[in-house]
């Protein structure tokens, strides 16, 4: 699937917190999103208008290998 380039970090942390992440903290523009399942994870997320796609792919590569979904499931949610 290709990448949505009008996705929000508001909308991807949205998506993480229903796959089960919570949110730690926020300092400034970006939210910690921390999984507590062993082993326990965490990913920071801007919250842009807009993520850059570097961004947006690097985030969904490292969320996907914790999780051991696809790429193609995480974006479903949101």
């Amino acid at each position: 699937m290709k990448l949505p380039r009008d996705l929000s970090g508001a909308d991807l942390a949205s998506a993480l917190i229903r796959l089960g992440y919570v949110r730690v903290r926020q300092a400034g523009s970006h939210v910690r999103l921390e999984h507590a399942g062993p082993p326990p994870h965490a990913v920071t997320i801007p919250l842009h208008d807009f993520l850059k796609i570097g961004t947006l792919s690097a985030i969904l590569n490292e969320v996907a290998g914790h999780l051991k979904i696809s790429r193609d499931q995480i974006l479903a949610q949101s």
